[in-house]
């Protein structure tokens, strides 16, 4: 389900495919379940893909966040949680792409490879606002933890947002906001 909201389109990850129809550029306001995984968590999870275990969580239709939220302060729902540099996720976003991951929000530019990926996938991936990890932690509802708690803010948790501000960095057909227009 999409509605418009001001210049930004909201988005609910409970929706059949709420990502169809975004372009690059497109402002968004995310609203449902994103999971949290950085470096660490991204090799485990590639390492059960390819070993044929089962995940600790259905990756079909899912979105995964590069971030390692911060201690929670109290009287908070998390402590800071701003996006990290995707590009370190690159060389292991292939698994994940196929085994059903839909989304993905991080920071910068993203490898022609995973470019690619994300248009045979019908993927897309998402820029959040580095450097402004208070100010996302204010759109966070609640943080479960799901798995590898051993890797402190590097596990995987899932979060519920509300109003999630994001940037389509990479549509479905593989428009990529960091490349030129013409010329």
């Amino acid at each position: 389900m999409i509605f418009f909201k001001n210049n930004f389109i909201k988005l609910f990850t409970t929706s059949k495919d709420p990502f169809s129809g975004l372009k690059a550029g497109d402002e968004v306001l995310l609203t449902g379940d994103i999971y949290t995984a950085r470096d660490q968590a991204h090799k485990r999870l590639v390492e059960l893909i390819k070993k044929g275990k089962k995940l600790p969580f259905d990756l079909k239709g899912q979105t995964i966040y590069y971030c390692g939220p911060t201690k929670t302060p109290p009287s908070k729902v998390v402590g800071s949680c701003g996006p990290t540099t995707s590009a370190r996720m690159d060389k292991l976003t292939g698994p994940l792409l196929a085994a059903g991951l839909k989304a993905m929000i991080g920071k910068g530019r993203r490898s022609e490879e995973v470019r690619r990926l994300i248009k045979k996938y019908k993927a897309v991936y998402f820029l959040a606002t580095g450097g402004a990890g208070a100010y996302l932690a204010k759109r966070v509802i609640s943080v479960k933890l799901v798995i590898f708690k051993e890797l402190g803010p590097e596990a995987i948790y899932r979060m519920r947002v509300k109003d999630f501000p994001l940037i389509v960095g990479i549509d479905p057909e593989g428009r990529d906001v960091f490349e030129k227009k013409g010329t």
